[in-house]
């Protein structure tokens, strides 16, 4: 047998699908990119597993669903934005060399959609199987949380396909993460003329940067991290307004109820200026015993593979905290999330479209 085969599964396939998807650049919120791309991926789904792919519209773009008939039993979910701008791909094109795929959202996470499809098609029988492959993960999921969680409810098992954890392998938990936007508002004054006119909302966005970092307690997984900051209009005016990006990470519902509240009750230390606060933790903590059963039968496809904890958030965490059994990080092994240097390693390829296969069938009983 060619070393780039596998028993139904071909590497080389697998690997052309890959170039089609990564080729179809889709950055979220890029509508019409991301309805090439939602095509795209419903022409692999019908080449490959036959059927017809249904188009969802939604606000932040077009999602994609396909069923194999019957009565619904496994949801394979996954998504196809990117967080590349359009662009990228001429900088940095789809390439395979040295045993590495590369290029923009090969590992986050267009090679485990192509990976999970291929494996599903060696399969002779599909019925009780779902696809939904969405549109909005990378900024939230707020336009397809509602159908994640119907589907995932109908289903009664979830499968990820994001990209594997370190050494490949699955994530069973996951932390809660959200995004908060805190707006400083001041008062306007010449800053030369007559500063003491004037409420500095810059002064006080520094006030607030600290008292926010200071929600942090790593000790418990819980992450509270500045990322962005905005203020100001020229160099001779005291600044009337101030923006904080705040990236949330927690790993407890009680923790989330913490910093939602410490939020919430953040107070200006400058007398005439006002804070207002957005946002909240949106993804809930993935727990680990919603995995349990998943990877059990996992262990078994692939001996040595193990289920760890991570730190980012996926759609995994929705269906997870309906209590409905979930297993992540199914796609993918490379690394370089989000980075110049992301990669999938080719060699894994077959294994991981075989894992996809006797899950589904481990599932269907």
């Amino acid at each position: 047998m060619d070393k780039r085969e596998g028993v139904g599964v071909s590497v080389d396939a697998m690997l052309e699908d890959l170039r089609v998807l990564v080729e179809t650049e889709s950055p979220s919120r890029d509508l019409a990119a991301l309805e090439g791309s939602a095509k795209a991926v419903a022409a692999m789904l019908e080449q490959r597993l036959g059927g017809r792919a249904e188009l969802v519209a939604s606000p932040a773009g077009t999602h994609v669903r396909w069923s194999g008939g019957g009565e619904p039993r496994v949801l394979v979910l996954g998504h196809h934005d990117t967080v590349f701008p359009i662009g990228t791909l001429e900088r940095r094109p789809f390439r395979v060399a040295d045993g590495r795929a590369t290029g923009p959202g090969v590992y986050d996470m267009l090679g485990g959609l192509v990976q999970a499809v291929h494996g599903l098609a060696a399969l002779d029988d599909l019925t009780g199987v779902e696809f939904l492959v969405t549109a909005d993960e990378e900024v939230g999921s707020h336009h397809s949380r509602a159908l994640i969680e119907e589907r995932a409810r109908a289903c009664g098992a979830v499968l990820v396909f994001e990209g594997a954890a370190e050494g490949g392998h699955l994530k069973v938990a996951r932390k809660g993460c959200g995004t908060f936007e805190v707006t400083v508002h001041g008062r306007a004054s010449h800053a030369g003329l007559e500063p003491q006119a004037g409420v500095n909302a810059l002064v006080e966005a520094a006030r607030q940067v600290l008292d926010i970092a200071a929600l942090n307690r790593p000790e418990v997984g819980t992450t509270v991290t500045p990322t962005v900051a905005f203020a100001g209009t020229t160099d001779n005016v005291v600044p009337a307004k101030a923006s904080i990006t705040v990236d949330v990470r927690v790993a407890s519902d009680t923790e989330r109820a913490r910093v939602e509240a410490a939020f919430a009750a953040l107070t200006p230390h400058l007398d005439g200026a006002r804070i207002t606060v957005s946002g909240s933790v949106n993804r809930p903590p993935m727990p680990p015993e919603v995995a349990g059963e998943l990877l059990a039968h996992a262990r078994k496809l692939l001996p040595g593979v193990e289920g760890v904890a991570v730190g980012g958030g996926s759609d995994g965490n929705f269906t997870a905290a309906l209590g409905v059994p979930t297993l992540d990080g199914l796609g993918a092994v490379g690394g370089g999330a989000h980075a110049d240097h992301e990669y999938l390693m080719v060699d894994s390829m077959a294994e991981r479209a075989h894992l996809a296969a006797g899950l589904v069938n481990a599932i269907r009983g």
